[in-house]
């Protein structure tokens, strides 16, 4: 009897075992949010809806609603008559003729509510929310858990850059150090601007926001917030714990007390200096496990060698390094933001739904919040810093109290910045 029976263990057969095979039934998604990465995101599942499906081992993937603030207003995309079009996002969340709720408004609310109840009434979600998930990601994923549902989020990190699920999956053996990486593009452009054109930061600013890359208010990107909420995600799939994001460091040290916040104490002066001694700087986002088992994570405008792979990143590319054992270090790189590159790690999550791969976390045993984020600037180190009479200097490998004491002893009152070596 094809498709019922298999064989046990004696070669006979037994009725009461069945083969399962993939459904073949539609797999029916509702969109919240149709502005750019959403618009991508209907674009690819109207347009592309064969590929998709043989990539999901023949199970169809439709979309059957939208749902928007403002349903009237002209979109960049032509939905069919067919596709229900509301502006009750509540309704479409637990609508039980949806399988997969894809959040794409963003914010906490009301998308956190809007998760909340689709995980509850046993819907599946696709998110790009990464500051959803940093602040409330233990909570999201208890509750995924409790129904069953999955919970996938690939798009919250990188982008386009397949990260979670490798990490989650293939590379789940390996026992991980640390993971760390230029996951902004918004800053990667800016900074790259400053050293390779000269510009000062208000000049490249304004450049990156006429560009599309900063938003009018950019303090999300600028201060390191969107990195460290990256940077949770990723310290999650890692190290097996939801660190507290509003905990991790995202100002470098001054010598008395803490710089300004991401990159917005970053000056001309600064990056002419680190280029006499062959360094750029990058915002860097890192976690890594210390010899206590505790989990430091920071945010902080770093020094690297102008040839390191950290220091070759441009513009808004961005790379994530993992080091472990036993594969050592491996990076993935590429196209960190953008609508297409985006809407490529989402359709790529209702892919491994309609095969039922599951959540993002894959087999990986549940995460609680972490009751403490060590400070990743611990321990000893080499530091950059400015000089008053210009130019820049590097401390031997010592602590930050002890850089403190060097720094202030040469007339310094600025910023440390940490040497990232490879």
């Amino acid at each position: 009897m094809p498709g019922r029976a298999s064989l046990a263990a004696t070669g006979s057969y037994n009725p009461r075992v069945t083969l399962r095979t993939p459904a073949r039934t539609p797999l029916r998604v509702a969109l919240l949010g149709l502005g750019t990465v959403g618009g991508a995101v209907a674009r690819g599942l109207l347009e592309h809806g064969p590929d998709l499906a043989r990539a999901a081992g023949g199970r169809p993937i439709h979309l059957v609603a939208v749902g928007v603030r403002d349903p009237d207003r002209p979109r960049a995309v032509t939905l069919p008559r067919a596709i229900v079009r509301t502006d009750d996002l509540a309704a479409v969340a637990v609508d039980p003729g949806v399988d997969v709720v894809v959040e794409l408004i963003g914010g906490l609310e009301p998308a956190g509510a809007l998760i909340s109840a689709a995980l509850a009434g046993g819907r599946s979600v696709v998110t790009a929310n990464k500051a959803l998930l940093a602040l409330r990601g233990a909570e999201l994923e208890a509750e995924a858990r409790r129904t069953g549902s999955s919970l996938r989020f690939e798009a919250a990190v990188a982008g386009g850059i397949p990260v979670l699920g490798p990490l989650a999956s293939d590379l789940a053996a390996n026992r991980w150090s640390s993971v760390s990486g230029i996951v902004n593009g918004t800053t990667n452009f800016m900074l790259t601007a400053m050293t390779e054109a000269g510009w000062d930061y208000a000049t490249v600013l304004a450049d990156a926001q006429s560009r599309g890359y900063a938003e009018a208010d950019p303090s999300g990107d600028v201060e390191g917030r969107d990195a460290a909420d990256k940077l949770a995600i990723l310290a999650r799939l890692a190290f097996g714990e939801w660190p507290d994001v509003t905990a991790i460091r995202r100002s470098p040290p001054a010598v008395e007390g803490d710089a300004a916040p991401g990159i917005t104490g970053v000056t001309a002066e600064v990056i002419a200096a680190a280029a006499d001694l062959g360094l750029v700087v990058k915002l860097v986002a890192r976690a890594q496990r210390g010899e206590d088992g505790a989990v430091g994570a920071g945010v902080v405008p770093s020094a690297v060698p102008a040839g390191s792979p950290l220091g070759r990143t441009g513009g808004v590319t961005n790379i994530v390094e993992l080091a472990g054992e036993p594969i050592g270090r491996v990076r993935f790189g590429g196209p960190g933001a953008g609508g297409e590159a985006t809407s490529s790690a989402v359709l790529g999550d209702l892919v491994a739904i309609a095969r039922g791969i599951g959540s993002s976390w894959a087999g990986l045993p549940p995460a609680d919040r972490a009751s403490t984020v060590a400070d990743v600037l611990s321990g000893t180190r080499r530091w950059f810093y400015v000089l008053p009479r210009g130019g820049g200097a590097l401390t031997e490998p010592v602590t930050l109290d002890q850089a403190r004491d060097e720094a202030r002893a040469a007339g310094v009152s600025g910023p440390l910045y940490p040497l990232l070596e490879e």
